[in-house]
C-alpha cells in the first residue's frame, strides 16, 4: 500500500488507503470510528446485520498495526458503536482487541456513541488528548485556537470524483492548514458527502481530500 503525505505545521503525517493516519516523528497511530459491535447494537434493535463487523474491523486494525509498529494508537472516539459494546465483544473478538491493544499504548478518546469506556477496555481514555499544538479529539471544534492543530473524526467523510471517466464515491480524509479529518474505520460505517454543509462549513476556504483506494490515495483540490 502507498500512504500519501500530509505536512500540518512543521510536522509530517501518513494518511494509509486503510483510513489510518501515521506520525513518523511520535510513532503514532490514529483511527477513527470503528463502531465495533454495531451489528449487535441494532440486531437488540431488530435490525439484522451480518455479525462480522468487529472481525472484520479489528483485523484491518491489527494489520495496520503490524505494518506501522506504532508506540501509540490513538483511537479518536465512536471506537464502539455504544457504551455496551465492550460486555458484547464476543471471547476470540475480546482476545483480538486485547492483542491489538499489547502492540501499542492506547487511547481511547470519548465519543458520542461511546462517551464512557472506562473500566470496559483496556488502555488510557480522554476527551481530548494533546501533543504540542496538535489536538486529537472526536467531534471538529468550530473554533481551533491560533497556534493549534487538529485531527478529528465523527463526520465520516467521503467524496464523488469523477476518475477516468468514471464516477467514484469512495471514504477520504479532508483537511486544510488548520484541521484533518479522518475517514471512518469501522466496516459497517456510513458516510457524510464532504459537500455537506457539516462538512463543507468547517473549510470556508477549501480543503483538499484524500480518497482512499484499494492500494493508494488519490489527492483532489476542492
Amino acid at each position: 500500500m502507498i500512504a500519501s503525505e500530509w505536512s500540518l505545521g512543521s510536522s509530517k503525517f501518513l494518511l494509509d488507503p486503510t483510513g489510518i493516519l501515521y506520525w513518523p516523528e511520535q510513532r503514532l497511530m490514529a483511527v477513527a470510528d470503528l463502531h465495533l459491535e454495531k451489528s449487535t447494537a441494532f440486531a437488540a434493535r431488530g435490525l439484522l446485520l451480518p455479525p462480522y463487523d468487529t472481525s472484520v474491523s479489528l483485523g484491518m486494525l491489527h494489520d495496520a498495526m503490524t505494518r506501522y509498529n506504532p508506540e501509540t494508537l490513538l483511537a479518536l472516539g465512536d471506537s464502539f458503536h455504544d457504551n455496551g459494546g465492550p460486555g458484547r465483544l464476543a471471547p476470540t473478538e475480546r482476545e483480538k482487541l486485547a492483542a491489538i491493544t499489547a502492540l501499542a499504548e492506547t487511547i481511547w478518546i470519548a465519543g458520542n456513541h461511546d462517551p464512557d469506556l472506562r473500566q470496559q477496555v483496556p488502555g488510557r481514555h480522554a476527551d481530548e488528548w494533546r501533543i504540542g499544538s496538535f489536538r486529537f479529539r472526536h467531534e471538529p471544534a468550530t473554533d481551533i485556537p491560533t497556534g493549534s492543530f487538529e485531527f478529528a473524526g465523527h463526520l465520516h467523510p467521503k467524496a464523488r470524483v469523477r476518475l477516468r471517466g468514471q464516477s467514484i464515491s469512495r471514504s477520504c480524509f479532508i483537511g486544510d492548514a488548520r484541521r484533518l479529518i479522518l475517514p471512518s474505520f469501522g466496516a459497517y460505517t456510513g458516510g457524510l458527502d464532504v459537500s455537506d454543509p457539516a462538512i463543507g462549513n468547517l473549510f470556508p476556504n477549501g480543503a483538499e481530500i484524500f480518497m482512499r483506494g484499494k492500494e493508494r490515495v488519490y489527492r483532489f483540490a476542492i
